[in-house]
């Protein structure tokens, strides 16, 4: 973990926040219906989120080694601006990722929660993990949420990267 003016100061960079969705954005449960449909929770504060970060110029992508038509069918909904799919390893996609969308990775914030999280938590400008993320990826976090997978995580960073860009604004939304 870093100091908390070293995060003050990365938070002030940050353009995009990248998330992993089963076990940030989700509590990391499954369900399925007879059907054999596979259904995820999301917390509204989260989609709220993303759309106060989007009105302060600060785009949400997710990137996730599943490929669920949910998530498509959420991230759609709550204007998330990119959504890589099928992604096994995360961190081959920075350089898309800043490349397409004009920034470096230090100006970038993920929030992972687990092993195949961790090298692009590594590589990013800001980076986070849910209070039950695994201990690795906890470990390997430059900051550590409040929040459980699942509970408002994405709103909880997005919240605490505003207060630092703009610390005299009171009207983010």
């Amino acid at each position: 973990m870093i100091q908390k003016k070293d995060i003050r100061n990365r938070c002030k960079k940050i353009k995009i926040v990248l998330t992993d969705v089963d076990g940030v954005l989700t509590d990391g449960g499954r369900y399925y219906s007879e059907k054999g449909e596979v259904l995820k929770k999301f917390h509204v504060r989260d989609g709220m989120g993303v759309n106060i970060l989007l009105r302060n110029n600060i785009k949400t992508i997710i990137i996730t080694k599943e490929n669920s038509k949910v998530v498509k069918c959420w991230a759609k909904a709550m204007n998330v601006s990119k959504v890589f799919s099928g992604i096994k390893a995360k961190e081959g996609k920075l350089e898309t990722i800043c490349k397409n969308y004009k920034v470096v990775p230090a100006e970038i914030a993920f929030i992972g929660d687990d092993v195949n999280d961790i090298e692009l938590m590594k590589k990013v400008g800001f980076s986070a993990a849910p209070s039950d993320g695994t201990t690795q990826a906890v470990k390997t976090a430059n900051f550590v949420c409040k929040t459980l997978g699942g509970g408002g995580v994405l709103r909880e960073i997005g919240d605490m990267i505003l207060t630092e860009k703009f610390p005299h604004k009171t009207k983010w939304y």
